[in-house]
């Protein structure tokens, strides 16, 4: 039986093989003492890319997200963020476990992506002095928005309007590369307007595992302390910042071919399943289809595309999908070919 069409997610992809020989041969210390060569190299690589004083390599990137969280914000203030940001959302309950923080929810009107005008609105001080927020937090891609992309402008100006209310603003930057790839802005423009960033390795660049946290040195040196206090101190890391490195080197540049592949796996979909989906709003490499015109639920459709041999996720009603390095043109035609079949049933 041939192996499925996995568009789950962009995290599914396999280690490749220039990934693997680098992963074998990597020289390797003890990342709890911080005398790990590999990792050293990854972190100063990410701080150079990003143009931050420096960056720290951590296992996933909510543990990024949470010890940037824990490092700005006091117990029992907020952090703003758009009403379905990851860091708000699947990341609700570790905030509060963690760090016994909250979300003051925005909700942007065109997906996902906020304005300037609506952040300012919701960093308006309480006047009884009970409602603090401590910090900005944007996505970039936004994942729920369908992988929609944020401009470099549209950062700065966000950036503007933190500094004015001097609240630091940090950037949810997990797919910060399908952005740039987008936009044709470096990652380090994007990186600049913020007072850190986190980016994953594990998604789109095809690590099999790590983020990196980026902030100035001071910023990095708490976010070491609170790595080892949240239990990511791992010893001979080297093996996986290894193949980060070939992440960072190989994976920016075939971007755009995910990107190609989602938007015809979108335009597949708007035929076979009219208002389901709008090619013209694929951006990046994240496709919704909303199925709730078509008689069956979303768990339904999941279970007739596994039957066919295509991996998917839903939320709410509409079915998620993701291209990868893993998936070519020749996968999407397939995918298009299994869902033709499953909406015959």
């Amino acid at each position: 039986m041939d192996a499925p069409i996995d568009l789950r997610s962009d995290t599914v992809s396999r280690p490749s093989p220039r990934m693997r020989q680098a992963m074998a041969s990597a020289e390797v210390g003890d990342d709890w003492y911080g005398d790990d060569p590999t990792v050293n190299r990854l972190q100063d690589r990410a701080a150079e890319l990003t143009g931050k004083e420096a960056a720290i390599y951590l296992p996933t990137g909510t543990m990024c997200t949470q010890v940037a969280l824990h490092a700005f914000v006091r117990a029992g203030h907020l952090v703003a963020c758009e009403a379905s940001a990851h860091a708000g959302r699947t990341e609700a309950s570790s905030a509060a476990v963690l760090s016994g923080i909250a979300f003051r929810y925005i909700t942007a009107a065109g997906r996902g992506l906020l304005t300037a005008e609506q952040v300012r609105a919701a960093l308006l001080p309480d006047p009884y002095d009970v409602s603090v927020v401590d910090l900005v937090t944007i996505e970039n891609t936004h994942q729920v928005g369908g992988g929609s992309v944020m401009s470099v402008a549209g950062v700065r100006e966000i950036a503007d309007v933190c500094t004015a209310a001097g609240v630091p603003l940090y950037l949810d930057g997990a797919r910060i590369f399908n952005a740039s790839a987008v936009t044709g802005s470096a990652v380090e423009e994007y990186a600049a307007p913020a007072s850190a960033l986190m980016f994953c390795l594990s998604k789109g660049l095809g690590a099999p595992i790590g983020s990196i946290l980026a902030a100035d040195a001071e910023f990095i040196r708490e976010a070491r302390r609170l790595k080892i206090l949240f239990g990511g101190a791992w010893r001979q890391a080297g093996i996986m910042a290894a193949a980060g490195l070939v992440a960072l080197e190989d994976g920016p540049a075939r971007l755009a071919e995910d990107h190609v592949n989602a938007r015809a796996l979108a335009r597949g979909l708007a035929e076979l399943l009219p208002g389901s989906v709008d090619p013209a709003a694929i951006e990046t490499n994240i496709v919704f289809a909303d199925v709730s015109g078509t008689g069956r639920s979303a768990p339904e459709w999941r279970e007739r595309l596994a039957a066919e041999g295509v991996l998917v996720t839903m939320i709410g009603d509409r079915i998620r999908m993701l291209t990868h390095i893993d998936v070519s043109a020749g996968d999407i035609d397939a995918a298009l070919v299994a869902w033709r079949r499953a909406a015959k049933e």
